[in-house]
């Protein structure tokens, strides 16, 4: 079941985006950097994204899994899942949810190294654009939907 993230499920969500984060920059940011996100540090974080327009989803099944938030541009950002649930195809069912909710082209910016999350939005039909975001030591490409589900 996904849902609309509110007051209601904001702790769980935030939690889903602080340990899902953590492991996910742990192999190129600083262990102090990491320990900066903690799950109070992610609900504000979603809360801003929330005020700003943001659509926050979170992925139930018995537990908490995964979230994904969409821009009112239609930028999908946000894509995480908890380590011992990736794989499970989650991650698709989020991104295909996602691109559902978009009202214009789904867009989307991945860290350059990040090889597993490029893999799973090439097989979900997004395409790089040739846009590149350099901010201090990696890379962002930007990536675009271009094949209907």
């Amino acid at each position: 079941m996904i849902i609309k993230v509110d007051k209601q499920h904001i702790n769980k969500a935030s939690k889903v985006h602080a340990i899902s984060w953590q492991e996910s920059h742990r192999k190129f940011c600083s262990e102090d950097f990491i320990l900066l996100h903690t799950p109070k540090r992610q609900q504000e974080y979603i809360q801003k994204k929330i005020d700003k327009g943001y659509e926050f989803y979170l992925l139930m099944k018995e537990i908490p899994v995964g979230v994904i938030s969409i821009s009112p541009e239609s930028v999908i950002e946000d894509l995480y899942i908890l380590p011992e649930h990736q794989k499970k195809g989650y991650g698709s069912q989020l991104l295909t949810f996602a691109i559902s909710r978009c009202k214009a082209c789904p867009r989307l910016w991945i860290l350059e190294n990040n090889q597993n999350a490029k893999r799973l939005y090439k097989k979900m039909g997004f395409c790089e654009t040739g846009n590149v975001n350099c901010s201090g030591k990696l890379s962002e490409i930007e990536m675009e939907w271009r094949k209907r589900l």
